[in-house]
């Protein structure tokens, strides 16, 4: 059964129609790109996915459980409300395009407090409030070890690079153990010099077994690290295939001439 299921999803921001019908599958521990020029649709996907945005129809499931669901038939009623069961977000993390981290806490705390304060509604906590939040330190830790960040750890995000900055950002999301892992552009507000140290931390976590979702313009870094690709483009998914499929024999016209232009062209 697949991790994730997105059926003919739709987004308009006013009269402007941004997601059109939108449908695909992820296997666990396989990682999807998403590629295609500014304003095919690809951020408000993701955001959609996690959602940051409330899509106006089509259905989302994340592990056999439905956690989205609009009516088109019903979607012009002023009363309507399309169904999101917003338990499953725990099983979503995101990694943002400019970091998101707190600047008013160390690498550890941005680690630790999301974990923290969902501690909290456990029953046992109160009782064992010491020894849980020792599980969560222990776990920060381990994390930041694997990325590269142990030194770190009392830093805060100002006394840190860009690429510092993001590989913290990637940890942070991992805290929470989600199913799927979502990227939007990660590297994309990052000096090219970098752009390597991030690239790197998300190659480990492929071959680590994370199911991911990356929205990226690195296409280069998208056709050695996925197992599919989509290409976007005004809202639909003009293409879906393997990395070579994709690359060296795309169907569409579309799809092809977005690889020539932005792909061979910088190789």
């Amino acid at each position: 059964m697949s991790i994730l299921n997105v059926e003919k999803l739709t987004k308009s921001f006013g009269d402007v129609e941004v997601l059109k019908g939108v449908s695909f599958s992820l296997e666990e521990g396989e990682v999807l790109s998403v590629i295609g020029s500014s304003g095919g649709g690809k951020t408000t996907l993701l955001r959609c996915i996690n959602f940051l945005e409330t899509p106006d129809t089509g259905r989302i499931t994340v592990e056999g459980k439905t956690a989205f669901e609009g009516d088109p038939s019903r979607v012009n009623e002023k009363q309507y409300t399309p169904f999101i069961d917003r338990n499953v977000q725990h099983s979503l993390g995101l990694v943002f395009q400019q970091f998101n981290l707190f600047p008013q806490y160390s690498v550890l705390g941005n680690l630790t407090l999301a974990p923290r304060l969902a501690a909290k509604k456990r029953e046992d906590f109160k009782t064992a409030k010491k020894e849980i939040y020792a599980e969560i330190d222990e776990k920060a830790l381990s994390i930041l070890k694997a990325t590269g960040l142990s030194e770190k750890k009392d830093n805060y995000p100002c006394q840190l690079s860009g690429g510092q900055q993001q590989r913290v950002a990637i940890a942070r999301a991992l805290m929470l153990s989600p199913a799927i892992l979502c990227f939007d552009e990660p590297t994309s507000a990052l000096d090219p010099e970098l752009t390597g140290e991030v690239l790197k931390v998300i190659r480990e976590l492929r071959e680590s077994g994370h199911t991911m979702i990356i929205v990226t313009h690195e296409l280069e870094f998208a056709r050695r690290v996925s197992d599919k690709i989509i290409f976007m483009a005004n809202g639909l998914i003009e293409e879906m295939g393997t990395p070579d499929e994709i690359f060296e024999n795309p169907k569409s016209e579309k799809t092809r001439s977005f690889i020539q232009t932005d792909y061979l062209s910088a190789n």
